[in-house]
């Protein structure tokens, strides 16, 4: 298996989707990884110092709860590790929110 390819198709992937949930947003539609936090698949949060996001799978609860992080702020930070990113681990937890996309591939479930 071509890891690179892999990790190249995850990153586009992911990176598309940004782009249609941030058109969603613009038409006053819920973004598809805001609603993937809502049905508890993962949860998006502030690092502690407030410089960074955390990302969590499922439901859990942060210890002291914290205030969602919005949307615009989110996508931007997420985009800027997404296209600097060589970890695979990190593609493919964000992929799991569009697995219901047309695009998705089953082998990235692994």
């Amino acid at each position: 298996m071509n890891y690179d390819k892999v990790r190249d198709d995850l990153r586009q992937f992911v990176l598309g989707r940004l782009a249609e949930d941030e058109q969603r947003l613009a038409d006053d539609e819920l973004p598809f990884l805001d609603e993937a936090e809502r049905r508890g698949r993962l949860r998006i949060l502030r690092s502690d110092d407030g410089k960074g996001l955390l990302l969590i799978p499922g439901p859990v609860q942060a210890q002291g709860e914290r205030a969602p992080v919005p949307f615009p702020e989110k996508v931007a930070m997420l985009r800027t590790e997404i296209e600097n990113t060589e970890d695979e681990s990190l593609l493919r937890f964000l992929a799991l929110a569009y697995d219901t996309h047309h695009s998705w591939q089953e082998e990235w479930r692994t």
